[in-house]
């Protein structure tokens, strides 16, 4: 569970390694984002050279909460940190996905996202 100024790990080699998110994609009352979930958020730490620099504003989607998430099959899946991937027009920026990611990002049409990712849970 994702809210405004949350801070996010970064999950891709676009440059950034912390984001802080300052609003949620969907509506203007929505207080909490989920997994798979659009946000948009500001960079607050990058690395020198990277595609992204601290300051930029960008959109991400949230690959892994720290919240556990409830799945149909009546099991749960939690993650040891809050992370996002971001992208630009519905594609990453990056090109490599560092971490496990949930299995839930392929229902919400990000195939190339859970393609890259090491490991999928």
């Amino acid at each position: 569970m994702v809210q405004k100024e949350s801070y996010l790990d970064v999950a891709d080699n676009s440059g950034a390694k912390e984001l802080c998110c300052f609003h949620i994609v969907g509506s203007t009352r929505k207080r909490f984002a989920f997994l798979g979930d659009k946000i948009i958020c500001s960079v607050k730490k990058a690395i020198p050279g990277g595609l992204v620099k601290k300051g930029d504003i960008v959109t991400a989607v949230i690959v892994r909460t720290k919240k556990a998430h409830r799945r149909d099959d009546g099991s749960y899946i939690r993650f040891g940190d809050n992370a996002a991937v971001i992208i630009k027009d519905e594609e990453m920026i990056g090109s490599r996905v560092f971490g496990p990611v949930a299995r839930e990002l392929r229902a919400r049409g990000y195939t190339k996202l859970v393609s890259l990712a090491p490991e999928v849970l």
